[in-house]
């Protein structure tokens, strides 16, 4: 739920920078820092790669038509620590895409 508050949020501060209105865009994003203290410490790009190269081994996937176990794999042992949009890269990357 808090990890859609940030994402609702950096959306809104798109929108507000875009709409001039860079006095909402600020209170916005102070949102988004005291909401982010209460998240789990998300994993850099180093620590997502590996946790994708474990979950392969792990499941044992060997091509593309093995993402969707990869990625399910993931959520349900990484959720709220990983950013899924470069764990679904890494995954395409690895299993041969």
């Amino acid at each position: 739920m808090l990890t859609t508050m940030v994402r609702q949020r950096k959306e809104s501060v798109k929108a507000y920078e875009e709409g001039g209105r860079i006095d909402l865009a600020t209170s916005e994003q102070e949102e988004i820092d005291i909401i982010t203290e209460y998240l789990p410490r998300q994993f850099n790009d180093e620590e997502t790669k590996k946790a994708v190269e474990e979950t392969i081994a792990e499941i044992g996937a060997e091509g593309l038509k093995d993402m969707g176990k990869t990625m399910g794999a993931l959520k349900s042992k990484y959720a709220g620590r990983l950013d899924f949009s470069k764990a679904n890269a890494f995954v395409k990357a690895a299993l041969g895409a």
